[in-house]
C-alpha cells in the first residue's frame, strides 16, 4: 500500500516538473527604437537575438513581449507600461532606454528619477526580484552617418546618460551591460540601412557580449 503510494507522489512530482521545463522562460524587453530593432527585421533585434542564442544553449525563453516603440522618452515608456500592463511574473526582463531624452535635449537631471522609476518598474514585473532584470547601456548614435557632424557633442552626453543609468542600476543591484563600445566600431556594417540604428550585426554583438558573461545565466534561474 506505502509502495504504490509512494510511486503515485513520484510519478506526480515527475509529472510537474516536466510541466515546468515545457512551460518556458518569459522575457519582457522594455525600450525604444534600439529594443524594437528599428530597420531590421523582427528576428534581428537584439531581443529575438538573444532568445534564440539562449535556446540554443539548451534553455526554453519564450518569444520575448517587446514594449517599445522608436522616439520614446522614459516618461512615454513608463505611459506604454501602464497602458498594456504585462504581468508581472516575467523570468527575464530587459531595460533600454534614455537616447531620446538626450537626442530631444531633455537635461539629465531630469532623466535621473525616470530612469530610476523605470528600473523599479522593471523589477516589479520581474516579480520584485531584481536578480532576474537586466540593463543595457545606450549606444551612441553620434557614430552614425546620421550624428557623425555632431559626433563629440553626441558622446559626451551619452556618456553622461549612461553614467547616471550605470549608477542607479548598480546600486539597485541589477545586472548592467555596457555596449557603448560597440556602436562606436565605426565599421560600415554596424549601421542599418537607415544610416541611424543598429544593424543586425551591431545587435549580434551586444547578445554575445552578454552571454559571454557567466553571471548572466545566472538571471534564468527561476
Amino acid at each position: 500500500m506505502m509502495t504504490n503510494k509512494l510511486i503515485l507522489t513520484v510519478f506526480t512530482f515527475l509529472l510537474f516538473i516536466t510541466a515546468q521545463a515545457q512551460e518556458g522562460l518569459s522575457f519582457l524587453a522594455l525600450g525604444d527604437s534600439y529594443t524594437i530593432g528599428e530597420s531590421v527585421e523582427e528576428k534581428e533585434r537584439w531581443p529575438m537575438q538573444l532568445q534564440d542564442s539562449l535556446n540554443a544553449r539548451g534553455f526554453n525563453v519564450d518569444k520575448p513581449l517587446i514594449i517599445a516603440r522608436t522616439g520614446w522618452r522614459t516618461d512615454e515608456l513608463k505611459a506604454a507600461i501602464e497602458k498594456q500592463k504585462p504581468g508581472k511574473n516575467y523570468d527575464l526582463v530587459g531595460l533600454l532606454i534614455g537616447v531620446n531624452n538626450q537626442y530631444q535635449g531633455k537635461s539629465s537631471s531630469s532623466y535621473k528619477p525616470e530612469f530610476k522609476e523605470l528600473l523599479n518598474i522593471a523589477i516589479d514585473h520581474a516579480g520584485g526580484d531584481h536578480s532576474k532584470v537586466f540593463v543595457v547601456s545606450i549606444p551612441d548614435y553620434g557614430h552614425t552617418p546620421f550624428g557623425e557632424k555632431d559626433k563629440d557633442r553626441i558622446g559626451k552626453e551619452l556618456d553622461e546618460y549612461n553614467a547616471i543609468n550605470r549608477e542607479i542600476t548598480e546600486d539597485a543591484g541589477v545586472k548592467y551591460y555596457n555596449i557603448t563600445d560597440l556602436s562606436r566600431n565605426g565599421e560600415p556594417d554596424m549601421v542599418a540601412s537607415d544610416n541611424l540604428h543598429p544593424s543586425a550585426r551591431q545587435y549580434s554583438l551586444w547578445v554575445e557580449r552578454m552571454l559571454q558573461d557567466p553571471d548572466f545565466y545566472q538571471l534564468l534561474q527561476q
